[in-house]
């Protein structure tokens, strides 16, 4: 199992790619992804996609599309491959706390849980360490089925993403330009009106 990040900036893409040897029967895969506050997905976008290119995420609870990271929390999202053994999920960097310190902020997703299921396969072959865990059958059936957790299974790590937070050493400057040219243009509209209308 792999998984990598693609894109620069706040929009990005993570990379799923999971393999096993070959077998005489179906199974199905789900990845259970851990974000951080620092990341959302976006449902409207999930859905949209989930039309037009099939793909198939579930989200634990609803995510606040405007929330600041320091006014979110972290969330789970189930990533059903269905027949597939790669697939790609648009994921989003949040707004974060102006710095002083530092124009950059580092945020760490963790690599997801993999679960198998099949429905021809009640056994798994001795000295695998697995555990079970339920989860929803798919991602528009919400019966819970029983899944397998391989334990120890090879994968490069989380990947990490740097979002740029703003510059907390010029909020008085922005915010006395920004009176300024509100107060200047409101001035300009008045006296034009004032020449010009008809009362």
């Amino acid at each position: 199992m792999s998984m990598k990040i693609s894109k620069a900036g706040f929009h990005r893409d993570l990379h799923y790619s999971v393999h096993w040897s070959k077998i005489d029967h179906d199974v199905q895969a789900l990845l259970v992804q851990k974000l951080p506050s620092g990341v959302y997905m976006d449902e409207y976008q999930l859905e949209t996609l989930r039309r037009d290119t099939g793909l198939e995420v579930l989200l634990d609870s609803k995510v606040d599309l405007e929330a600041p990271e320091y006014l979110s929390s972290g969330f789970t999202a189930l990533v059903f491959l269905s027949g597939k053994h790669e697939v790609v999920v648009p994921v989003h960097g949040r707004y974060h706390r102006p710095s002083d310190s530092s124009k950059w902020v580092k945020v760490d997703i963790e690599s997801p849980r993999l679960l198998l299921r099949s429905d021809q396969c009640q056994t798994l072959s001795p000295g695998v360490r697995h555990v079970m865990f339920d989860a929803p059958c798919t991602v528009s059936n919400h019966s819970i089925c029983s899944w397998i957790e391989i334990l120890h299974l090879e994968d490069n790590g989380g990947v990490s993403l740097e979002i740029p937070v703003g510059d907390s050493s010029m909020i008085v400057t922005v915010c006395v330009v920004t009176v300024l040219t509100t107060v200047l243009s409101c001035a300009y509209l008045l006296t034009n009106i004032w020449k010009h209308g008809s009362f």
